[in-house]
């Protein structure tokens, strides 16, 4: 549900711009939100924009420094993998948003957040099974991967309802790369750039797992 990108970065909930004075975050979410009238205008007083191509070039290429599109890179496929105990994010074959910075020159700031699946709980089809197979098949009709989960009632955490369980999420960000600008990267030069951002969110899962409740055994897998 990405519970945390929306409160850290999509709202001032936090305390993001006393953290990071200067920086004015726009949290990516799918285009297909702004197609509901409501929910698009709700969305976008927030300064969250659709995450496509050319909203990102926008962002990027205005006038001045600061400008950072916050994105949940793996979207709606990541979204069918939470459950609760499971630390994976989906990110190997997920390169657009490297060539991107290339072409811009902007750097790419490792984020995870902890405690992100324990809100609700998820059934979790096996890969082969034939609910996996329609899940696959909606997602790439519209964008959003049906997912059946639940939270809790609104009186107890012991009924179940659509209320997230009441667990901490700790966000934390580490060191951004530098990242040339490059106006056509080759595919070596994404490769490269790509890969210093997986160690890079590896790194940061290990040095906080400890202090957010896991164990040292306790590993991020990249998808």
């Amino acid at each position: 549900m990405c519970f945390g990108a929306f409160c850290h970065f999509g709202t001032e909930g936090t305390g993001f711009s006393r953290k990071f004075p200067g920086i004015r975050p726009y949290l990516a979410t799918l285009a297909g939100n702004f197609k509901m009238p409501i929910l698009r205008d709700y969305l976008m007083s927030g300064g969250i924009c659709p995450v496509n191509r050319d909203t990102i070039d926008y962002m990027l290429s205005r006038n001045g420094t600061g400008n950072a599109v916050v994105i949940v890179i793996g979207g709606a496929a990541e979204s069918l993998n939470c459950t609760p105990g499971k630390n994976l994010v989906t990110l190997k074959n997920r390169k657009g948003f490297v060539r991107l910075a290339l072409q811009h020159g902007a750097d790419l700031v490792p984020v995870y957040s902890f405690g992100e699946n324990e809100v609700f709980k998820q059934v979790i089809f096996e890969e082969n099974s034939w609910w996996r197979w329609i899940q696959k098949k909606v997602q790439k009709l519209i964008g959003v991967a049906p997912c059946l989960f639940h939270g809790c009632g609104i009186f107890s955490e012991d009924s179940w309802g659509i209320v997230p369980y009441a667990k901490p999420i700790n966000t934390v960000v580490g060191d951004p790369i530098t990242i040339p600008k490059i106006e056509n990267p080759r595919q070596e030069d994404v490769d490269l750039f790509h890969g210093m951002y997986m160690n890079s969110l590896v790194k940061l899962f290990d040095k906080y797992k400890m202090k957010f409740g896991l164990t040292e055994t306790d590993y991020l897998e990249l998808n």
